[in-house]
């Protein structure tokens, strides 16, 4: 958990602070951030998969 607020921080928070008006537009962003770290963006590590994809492919592997 302590390295995905780290990449969350550091790729949607850090230099946009002034940007969200408030709480609930902070809030807003953060649940898009994570909608697009897990459904979106791509990482090398498990093998060029999004996390969603690279969890469906385990689990269709142990089925």
């Amino acid at each position: 958990m302590e390295g995905f607020f780290g990449i969350l921080k550091r790729e949607m928070f850090y230099g946009f602070e002034k940007t969200f008006k408030n709480l609930d537009e902070l809030e807003k962003a953060i649940k898009e951030y994570i909608y697009y770290y897990n459904n979106k963006r791509i990482k090398s590590t498990i093998k060029n998969h999004t996390p969603i994809q690279y969890r469906n492919m385990v689990l269709n592997q142990l089925a």
